[in-house]
C-alpha cells in the first residue's frame, strides 16, 4: 500500500513538474517574440531672440494639446537649493550669490557671468548637463500622454550649441524694433538695456538660416497664432513620415547577455540582428563572468558589438566591464574590479545599483557611484520600476554619466531600453564623450520574463 501511495505521489509530482516545464517553455518563446517596441519620440527645440513672443507661441500650442516644458523652468530645477547644482554652483562662484534664506541669487550670479565668458562657460558646464538629464526625465514621463512629439523652450539653443539635442529647431523671429517695444511695455525695460541684451544673442537673422522652422511675429497676436498653428501642423505632417528621430543619431542597448551566460541561452548573433531590426545600432554583450563570445562578435561585427563582461564581485554585487579584451576573474573585489577595468582601458558601468541580490540591494551604489563611469539608470528587468528612479538620482547626486539596458536574457527583449546619442566611433573615449549628451529610453519588461531564466538554468 505505501508503495502504491509513493508512486502515486511520484506521478503527481512528475506531472506538476512536466506543466511547469511547459509553461517555462511558453514564456521562454513568447519573450522571444516582438515584445515591447518603444515608442519614437520626435523632440522639439522652440527658440527666439529676447521679445520674439516664443512663450506665446509655447502657450497657444499648449493649448493645442502640445507637451511643452520651458528649459528656464529646468535651469531653476537645475540649481535648486539643497541639490548636486546648487552645491556644485556655490562652490564655483562663492558664497556671495546665495540669499540671507539660502536661495540661488540669480541676480548676483547674472552679474557674475554677464560678461565673462570663462565663467558662463563654468556655469553652463555645471547646469546644461543636469537639464538635459531633467527633460530627458520629462520626456520620459510625458512624451506619450498626449503625442509622440515634445516641444522645449530653450531661449539660448544655438548661443548654447544645443540644437543637436532636437530633432527639430523651430526660431521665432521679429523685428528689432518690435521686440524694443514689447520689452518696454511688458517688461518696463530701457530700450538701451533691451538692446544690451540683444547684444549677447545671435542675430535673428542668423537664426533663422540655421532652424528647420520659422515663425514671424511682426504682426497681431491673431496672426501669430494662425502662423504658429501652421508650423505645428507641418511639424506633425513631417513626423508622421519619420521611421524616427535624426539620422545622425545612434541607439545603444548596453547591458545584454548571450548563451555565454549560466542563465540564458540567446544566440548572438540572433541577438544582433533583433536589434537591427528594432533601430538597435549597437549592442554591449555583457555575459555573467564570461567575455569569450562577446570577444567573438566584436571581432566579427567591430562597430555593432561591445565586449563587455558583467562580473560578480567579491561583495555579491555586480559590475559591468564594457570594451574589455581579458576576462576579469568571479570573486574580485569591487575596488579591485573597477582598477581592472580601468588598466584594460575599459568603461566601468555600474548596473541595477538597487536591484535585489545582484546590486546589493543598493548597499554599495553610494560607494560604487563614487568610482564607476556610467550608471545604469533604467534596466527593463529591474521590478518596481522606483529603483530605475533611485539609479537616475545616484547618478545625479555624483554627476555620472547615465546608462540603459534591456538586461536581455531573450531574443525579444532586446532594445526595450538603450541611450539615443550621436553616431560615434566605437572606441571607450569616443562612447564617454557622446554619452555627454544623450537621451534614455525605455520600457519595463513583464515579470515574467524572468521564467525564461530559470528554463535556461534547467536546460543547462
Amino acid at each position: 500500500m505505501r508503495e502504491v501511495i509513493l508512486d502515486s505521489l511520484m506521478m503527481e509530482w512528475t506531472a506538476v513538474l512536466a506543466a511547469l516545464i511547459v509553461i517555462i517553455v511558453i514564456v521562454y518563446k513568447r519573450s522571444n517574440r516582438n515584445g515591447y517596441r518603444i515608442p519614437e519620440n520626435i523632440s522639439v527645440a522652440l527658440t527666439g531672440n529676447i521679445g520674439s513672443g516664443k512663450s506665446t507661441v509655447a502657450n497657444f500650442w499648449v493649448e493645442g494639446g502640445m507637451p511643452v516644458v520651458s528649459a528656464d523652468e529646468l535651469a531653476r530645477r537645475a540649481v535648486k537649493e539643497g541639490s548636486s547644482g546648487f552645491k556644485e554652483v556655490v562652490e564655483v562662484f562663492g558664497e556671495s550669490i546665495v540669499d540671507t534664506d539660502g536661495r540661488l541669487n540669480r541676480k548676483a550670479l547674472g552679474s557674475l557671468i554677464f560678461n565673462d565668458t570663462v565663467a558662463k562657460a563654468k556655469l553652463e558646464a555645471i547646469v546644461h548637463p543636469r537639464i538635459r538629464v531633467l527633460r530627458d526625465r520629462w520626456i520620459q514621463e510625458h512624451q506619450f500622454e498626449i503625442s509622440p512629439i515634445s516641444v522645449s523652450e530653450v531661449p539660448l539653443l544655438f548661443e548654447a550649441d544645443l540644437q543637436n539635442d532636437f530633432d527639430i529647431s523651430v526660431v521665432v523671429s521679429a523685428s528689432t524694433e518690435n521686440r524694443i517695444l514689447r520689452l518696454q511695455e511688458k517688461r518696463n525695460l530701457h530700450p538701451e538695456d533691451s538692446r544690451n541684451i540683444m547684444a549677447n544673442q545671435i542675430e535673428s537673422g542668423i537664426k533663422e538660416e540655421l532652424a528647420d522652422y520659422v515663425i514671424f511675429n511682426n504682426k497681431g497676436l491673431g496672426e501669430l497664432k494662425d502662423a504658429s498653428m501652421d508650423v505645428l501642423e507641418e511639424i506633425k505632417a513631417s513626423v508622421k513620415r519619420l521611421e524616427g528621430p535624426s539620422s545622425n543619431k545612434l541607439k545603444i542597448d548596453m547591458h545584454m547577455h548571450t548563451c555565454d551566460s549560466f542563465d540564458c541561452m540567446s544566440d548572438p548573433e540572433e541577438l544582433l540582428a533583433e536589434a537591427k531590426r528594432k533601430g538597435i545600432g549597437r549592442i554591449a554583450l555583457t555575459d555573467h563572468n564570461k567575455l569569450g563570445v562577446a570577444l567573438e562578435m566584436a571581432e566579427s561585427f567591430p562597430e555593432e558589438i561591445i565586449p563587455g563582461e558583467e562580473v560578480k564581485t567579491a561583495e555579491g554585487v555586480d559590475l559591468i566591464g564594457l570594451y574589455l579584451s581579458e576576462e576579469i576573474p568571479k570573486g574580485t573585489s569591487l575596488e579591485d574590479t573597477c582598477r581592472m577595468i580601468k588598466e584594460q582601458g575599459g568603461v566601468s558601468y555600474l548596473p541595477h545599483p538597487y536591484a535585489r541580490g545582484k546590486g546589493g540591494s543598493g548597499r554599495y551604489a553610494d560607494e560604487m557611484g563614487k568610482l564607476v563611469d556610467i550608471v545604469e539608470v533604467f534596466n527593463s528587468r529591474l521590478h518596481p520600476i522606483k529603483r530605475n528612479v533611485l539609479a537616475e538620482e545616484l547618478a545625479e547626486k555624483h554627476s555620472k554619466l547615465r546608462g540603459a539596458g534591456s538586461d536581455a536574457h531573450t531574443v525579444g527583449e532586446v532594445g526595450r531600453a538603450y541611450v539615443e546619442l550621436e553616431k560615434h566611433p566605437n572606441n571607450p573615449k569616443s562612447l564617454l564623450a557622446a554619452l555627454q549628451r544623450s537621451q534614455v529610453r525605455g520600457v519595463e519588461s513583464p515579470r515574467i520574463v524572468h521564467l525564461a531564466s530559470t528554463w535556461a538554468k534547467i536546460r543547462k
